[in-house]
């Protein structure tokens, strides 16, 4: 299975947010971390926002935080949101697909790769590897 860009983003944004919890970081700092869009980001992260993973303050003082702790936001939970079509093949146009087994086979597939997301936080992901920021651009870096 392979996850779309706006998902890959989704999960960068929560990342570098729970390694930063006690603060508000803006867009375009998390724009320039990881050397993306400001305004593909923007509009993950209004999504977010929205679907309650996130909060924003606005005004100069303002930004952006997880909007609960990092240990209760599940991965499968924010794939889901993000991901539109979890089908891995296209088999609706597949003249063998009301007879073919393989499509049971791929959503059981589906079924387990979600449920291991499922069983993941982001707090479980940050605890797996060393802290993350010193890889990322610094204010000052070249692009």
């Amino acid at each position: 299975m392979r996850l779309t860009r706006y998902t890959d983003y989704a999960m960068r944004v929560l990342l570098y947010l729970a390694r930063q919890p006690d603060r508000l970081c803006s867009i375009a700092e998390i724009a320039r971390a990881y050397g993306v869009s400001q305004n593909h980001l923007m509009k993950v992260i209004n999504d977010l926002v929205n679907a309650g993973w996130l909060t924003s303050a606005r005004g100069r003082k303002g930004g952006i935080r997880l909007a609960r702790p990092a240990d209760q936001i599940s991965l499968g939970a924010v794939i889901r949101h993000t991901e539109a079509d979890f089908d891995l093949v296209g088999c609706s146009s597949c003249i063998i697909a009301p007879a073919c087994g393989l499509t049971l086979a791929l959503d059981e597939a589906t079924q387990a790769f979600l449920a291991v997301l499922d069983r993941q936080t982001l707090a479980d992901v940050l605890a797996r590897r060393g802290d993350f920021l010193p890889l990322l651009r610094q204010p000052g870096d070249a692009a």
